[in-house]
């Protein structure tokens, strides 16, 4: 006969040893799998193990950035155009003329006037010629010059050569001449008037996007107690689940409000997405208004480096310079560095960090100099992490960003004056009733909140910002290849 049911079975072994039916296992699955439903307590190890270290990745713009307030929907601001009077792209006569073509366009203006001087460059052959203009048609761009070297320019750099460059270095008069302050007549200065050149300005623009999320927990789950010791990056601690997963929940939150600022871009989907204008983030800007410098490697040594230097000095040539790049960009740096380690290529002032190398070196940063410029370089983690942009390798990845240190001067529509402000910062909507640069809040009846008859707690986080990138012709984009 059988009883039924049995509460236990005993397996004779033949002599005694040690068998795997001697032990609880806590790690099985199914129906047939050991628990907690017997009488010995095996060693737990309440502490989750931090495998991934410190997961969270902002911290960027803290480092380069500042935030301010703002009331609108939108930020506009201006940028200064150049000083100089420089054109391309300019069009030789026939053979044996001395004419000239402006290309003019929309935005494009001829604003040289009589007997100013420039030089002529033809950027294919490197030749080079200087002239006086002697008619200047302001409407079609026409020019008509005389070469001090007396040869003709079509002859000099060929007829209907459509690649040149000019640019006015001054003005050459004769004895006793006068300017007069007669305008144009039909196009054409008269002769020994100047056009007054008015300055233009470029205007840019970014929108917020609204950022929320929410993490809701039931009040029955508040109140059961786990085996599982909570830690988490901000050093929540205790034996509530809910605390960790709220907790991760906001440094999520946190990180994206960082990530939309670097990944943003705008909204050129007129169909589902109307109500959503989107905004320009960091990486967008660049590639738009900024230099590429795409595969960058130490095996090419300084020349690859110098040649950003050599376009950063047409730019606006700012002293101080962060670097923040991914794990291979930097050994690659690193690599460059090393080789020329010899002493001669000079150290770094640490100006941005007062001068004192171990405040440089506390906030991760590692100092160089090369040429007038100083450059501080660090790890970006967020172009390290394998679940972000660290996995992500190869054509188009991101491998560093050149940030310039300091503040530029705009215009602001608003205030209706110059301002000065970091070349990198976030903008965010704010009032005297409302703050919306990080905003938390409970509803439901559990934890605390008593807001509704819902017996759970929801913690909500909500943002509206965007990121303001001025002067983006002075940050550079590292991408792969």
């Amino acid at each position: 006969m059988s009883l039924s049911p049995q509460f236990g079975s005993l397996v004779p072994s033949q002599g005694q040893q040690i068998l795997q039916g001697n032990y609880l296992q806590f790690n099985g699955a199914g129906a047939g799998a050991n628990n907690f439903a017997q009488q010995y307590l095996p060693e737990i190890y309440e502490q989750e193990v931090e495998r991934y270290g410190n997961r969270t990745l902002s911290g960027f713009l803290r480092m380069v950035g500042a935030e301010m307030p703002m009331t609108s929907d939108q930020v506009i601001w201006s940028e200064q155009n150049r000083l100089h009077i420089s054109y391309e792209n300019v069009l030789t006569g026939g053979a044996g003329t001395n004419t000239l073509a402006i290309p003019v366009a929309a935005g494009i203006v001829n604003v040289i006037s009589l007997n100013d001087t420039i030089v002529i460059l033809d950027p294919a052959t490197g030749t080079e010629a200087k002239a006086v203009v002697t008619v200047s048609n302001t409407l079609t761009g026409a020019l008509t010059v005389a070469a001090y070297d007396g040869v003709a320019i079509a002859t000099t750099f060929g007829a209907a050569n459509a690649g040149l460059k000019i640019f006015v270095y001054g003005s050459d008069y004769g004895k006793g001449s006068q300017i007069a302050t007669n305008t144009a007549v039909a196009g054409n200065q008269l002769p020994n008037t100047r056009v007054s050149v008015t300055p233009n300005f470029t205007q840019y623009s970014n929108s917020p996007i609204i950022l929320r999320s929410q993490y809701t927990i039931s009040g029955s789950d508040m109140s059961q107690i786990g085996w599982v010791e909570v830690a988490t990056e901000d050093g929540t601690s205790g034996y509530l689940w809910y605390l960790k997963a709220e907790s991760e929940t906001r440094l999520r939150f946190e990180d994206y409000l960082e990530m939309s600022m670097v990944e943003g871009e705008y909204n050129q989907n007129a169909g589902t997405l109307a109500a959503n204008p989107g905004t320009q983030g960091l990486f967008s800007a660049i590639q738009a208004r900024g230099n590429v410098e795409v595969g960058f490697t130490a095996a090419a040594g300084l020349d690859e480096f110098d040649a950003i230097l050599k376009n950063l000095d047409t730019q606006g040539a700012i002293e101080e310079n962060m670097l923040f790049l991914q794990r291979q960009t930097s050994l690659d740096f690193d690599d460059m560095l090393a080789a020329i380690s010899g002493g001669f290529a000079g150290g770094t002032a640490f100006g941005l960090f007062e001068n004192s190398e171990e405040m440089a070196l506390n906030l991760g940063f590692s100092g160089f100099r090369r040429g007038s410029y100083d450059f501080y370089k660090t790890d970006w983690k967020y172009l390290n992490d394998a679940s972000t942009r660290g996995g992500i390798v190869g054509v188009n990845s991101i491998e560093g960003v050149l940030v310039p240190a300091g503040t530029s001067t705009v215009y602001d529509q608003i205030l209706g004056t110059n301002i000065r402000r970091p070349f990198l910062h976030v903008r965010y909507r704010a009032s005297a009733s409302d703050d919306r640069r990080m905003k938390s809040w409970l509803t439901g009846s559990a934890g605390g909140a008593s807001t509704s008859t819902l017996d759970a707690m929801e913690v909500n986080f909500l943002s509206e910002r965007c990121l303001i990138t001025q002067a983006a012709n002075n940050f550079v984009l590292f991408k792969g290849i």
